[in-house]
């Protein structure tokens, strides 16, 4: 069977690459932690972990504000961009996992004005310190890309460098690594699925267990990752 190609396409797998420029391979967001205390060990437990996450977790909140500034974007109103960016960092109960965010995100509002000079005015007003969800979602929509196939591929990027974190820290190897990310398609797929269909009164997270383990991370003596 064929299927149509289209630039859309490829602008979507540049956005969710692991060479994008954004530092996201040097964060680990509580792993590098929760594999010290033997709390994750092999690649079931760092699936479960995985798979809890993008149900119940903040991975969820951030796909539905990647929405909300998608939509934002596409309805032309920066006022509701603002408030969404600022809800998403006020939600940040962990000094790492918040500055995480506002890092990726500055590197990603420093390229994309590159790539699509039309959304410097855009990233300018959630500065200084822009989510990278939000920018992520801001460049979905100037390019076009529909937002669930966006949705997906946030997903799947930061499933991704997860799980290449635990392959360096429990270790795995390689293969395994792709095997587990292939697990993973379904919990992407239903978590998608799901951020489409939230209300801002389902805008909600139960990731105290995240919350714990960046927090112990911050004061770990030795450490591989940055969160």
């Amino acid at each position: 069977m064929r299927c149509e190609l289209s630039p859309v396409l490829l602008t979507l797998l540049q956005l969710a690459s692991p060479a994008l420029p954004v530092g996201a391979f040097s964060y680990s967001e509580g792993l590098e932690a929760l594999v010290s205390r033997g709390v994750i060990t092999d690649e079931n437990t760092l699936a479960h972990w995985l798979t809890q996450e993008l149900q119940y977790g903040a991975i969820r909140v951030d796909g539905a504000v990647l929405l909300r500034s998608y939509q934002a974007f596409c309805e032309q109103d920066q006022a509701q961009l603002v408030r969404w960016n600022q809800w998403l960092s006020a939600t940040r109960d962990c000094e790492e996992l918040r500055q995480q965010n506002w890092q990726m995100g500055w590197a990603l509002a420093r390229l994309l004005p590159e790539l699509y000079p039309s959304l410097a005015p855009w990233l300018a007003a959630c500065q200084p310190n822009c989510n990278f969800a939000v920018a992520f979602g801001l460049a979905a929509a100037q390019a076009q890309i529909p937002s669930e196939m966006a949705i997906a591929a946030y997903l799947h990027s930061w499933s991704t460098n997860l799980i290449n974190a635990g392959i360096k820290l429990i270790p795995l190897g390689q293969t395994i690594g792709q095997v587990l990310l292939l697990r993973l398609q379904t919990s992407i797929l239903e978590a998608t699925t799901t951020i489409l269909t939230l209300q801002e009164e389902d805008l909600d997270s139960c990731n105290w267990g995240l919350s714990l383990a960046s927090m112990q991370h911050q004061n770990q003596y030795s450490r591989l990752f940055r969160s």
